[in-house]
């Protein structure tokens, strides 16, 4: 199995998600990660999808999600070909003998702290899902109590969007 990212482009209404997510239900894949918001128009919205599934089976599952009726467009991302980013909550037990330990680790990994009360500092961290890992690992000698983790977001590199003619599509409807 391999890991494809598909950004798929919907229109904003209600029950969207419900049907795309059902879709890879139905065919047993289990999604790794899923990111829904909006663009920059307002009546489309992205989800990003992570699975690790086989080609074919896949190239199926985007055959149906293409046939559903809010779909607008899907494209797969190719991780050399586009920015992919995580994001990172995580409370950290940080006393007073021990914070400045902690610190440091959020300075290496370029993270920041946007929490602190006197035993723990809640750390913000973005990027990709091996460095937030890495981050992880290097503050669990300290004492992680929570970690929240958002959904893999990616967009494509250079100028192209793929949003280009999907709005004409919506409007024209």
């Amino acid at each position: 199995m391999s890991r494809h990212t598909l950004s798929v482009l919907v229109e904003d209404k209600p029950g969207v998600l419900t049907r795309v997510a059902g879709l890879f239900a139905r065919r047993a894949f289990n999604i790794q990660s899923l990111a829904v918001g909006p663009t920059e128009h307002e009546e489309i919205s992205r989800i990003t999808v992570v699975v690790d599934v086989e080609d074919h089976p896949l190239e199926q599952v985007t055959k149906q999600l293409n046939k559903l009726v809010h779909v607008i467009k899907i494209v797969e991302l190719d991780p050399e070909a586009s920015v992919q980013r995580e994001l990172l909550l995580v409370k950290v037990k940080a006393d007073p003998t021990t914070r400045s330990g902690v610190l440091e680790v959020v300075e290496l990994f370029r993270a920041k702290v946007v929490d602190v009360v006197p035993d723990t500092v809640v750390v913000e961290a973005t990027g990709t899902g091996a460095k937030l890992e890495a981050l992880l690992t290097a503050l669990e000698p300290y004492g992680i109590r929570e970690i929240v983790k958002s959904g893999t977001l990616a967009v494509g590199r250079g100028s192209r969007s793929i949003t280009d003619r999907a709005l004409e599509r919506v409007r024209s409807a």
